[in-house]
């Protein structure tokens, strides 16, 4: 009997990743101004240098991979352009960037494949970004929910991308007035949903056993 269960539930783990295609993911990513190696932090006004910006975005795919959803929470750069005095963090664009070469260095670029502030503005088809400044005295930043949707991309498809945003060859960033090339960045890197996890390795386990007891009927 407990041979048949474990023949019956890895095929079955096997079985529900593939059938997803990837089984689901998200990415849960912490964008930094050393992940943009040409940035330069110094305020307009002064000359001195201002705060490091940074921020923490969450991606998930929906069950079918037809939508990438975004929330992003990001600090010190200057959502509205009076959060401070200093024209040098003021918001500019942001974007998803991919390439099928892309190697996840902070030294290599590539091109946009999905804009959601500014420009190239793709979260167009339906338009759902939504831009949430800071409020409050000396509150610089704000939050950024947008949603990637077959039919929007720069030139591409989120279908054509799905290889490199699994594969770790994309990247999300956010650029300002001074760092016009990116401010703040951060690779890409896909985790399974727990769910999926816990049933891979219940096939795993599952297998481990019956491979164990198959060795001790033979000796």
């Amino acid at each position: 009997m407990l041979r048949r269960v474990a023949m019956f539930l890895v095929p079955l783990g096997v079985l529900v990743a593939s059938q997803s295609g990837y089984a689901a993911f998200t990415y849960t990513v912490q964008l930094r101004n050393d992940q943009e190696p040409s940035a330069v932090l110094t305020n307009s006004i002064t000359g001195l240098a201002r705060p490091a910006s940074f921020g923490t975005a969450t991606f998930t795919f929906n069950d079918s991979f037809t939508s990438l959803t975004m929330s992003a929470s990001i600090t010190n750069i200057d959502f509205t352009g009076s959060q401070t005095a200093d024209l040098n963090d003021n918001l500019t664009n942001a974007h998803i960037h991919a390439s099928a070469t892309l190697v996840p260095l902070p030294q290599n670029t590539a091109g946009v494949v999905w804009g959601f502030i500014g420009s190239p503005q793709n979260d167009t088809n339906p338009a759902d970004v939504v831009v949430t400044p800071f409020s409050g005295a000396g509150n610089v930043g704000g939050t950024v929910f947008a949603k990637w949707d077959p039919p929007e991309g720069n030139g591409t498809t989120l279908s054509a991308q799905i290889a490199n945003l699994l594969a770790g060859r994309a990247y999300v960033n956010f650029h300002t007035t001074q760092n016009s090339g990116g401010e703040i960045r951060a690779f890409l890197t896909a985790l399974p949903e727990p769910s999926s996890i816990v049933l891979l390795s219940f096939g795993a386990v599952a297998m481990a056993g019956y491979s164990w007891r198959s060795r001790k009927r033979s000796r």
